[in-house]
């Protein structure tokens, strides 16, 4: 989990999965959302479009650009909320899926960011990869606490 000196947000875990299970949650909509999002669609294809409302009213949104099954899958990223810093299609993901001996280490590095959108996204990542991590090999993360409504 580091910001590297040209601002990217490089976030790695090791999945206990193998890569082409862990490629498929990010190319099935059913499975993308059991980790992240509460509602999307999503057409993992060269060019083809995503939306999904990750938590409450934030949308995030853009395209696939590269799909490499099961080792490499890139697509652009952004919030579709009003004044963010990181609006649609502004920045990159690239997420990639390395065989392990005993599943998958999935490196995930989200570069184009603004200074102030860094810190957030690196925390955003962390949680989502973590949850990405249960469910893939297998287990239920549980609901995402980051839908509770937050104490006032």
């Amino acid at each position: 989990m580091t910001i590297t000196p040209d601002g990217s947000v490089v976030v790695q875990r090791h999945i206990k999965a193998r890569p082409e299970t862990v490629f498929s949650f990010f190319t099935d909509t059913e499975r993308w959302l059991s980790w992240q999002g509460i509602e999307g669609v999503f057409d993992p294809t060269p060019g083809g479009a995503y939306r999904m409302r990750v938590v409450g009213d934030a949308t995030a949104s853009g395209r696939f650009e590269e799909v490499e099954p099961y080792t490499r899958i890139v697509f652009t990223w952004g919030w579709e909320n009003e004044g963010d810093p990181v609006p649609p299609g502004s920045s990159r993901v690239e997420v990639t899926f390395a065989p392990e001996p005993d599943g998958t280490l999935l490196t995930l590095t989200h570069s184009g960011l603004p200074e102030p959108a860094r810190e957030p996204h690196q925390e955003g990542w962390i949680h989502y990869l973590d949850r990405l991590a249960v469910r893939a090999s297998g287990g239920d993360p549980g609901p995402d606490s980051w839908m509770e409504p937050k104490p006032e």
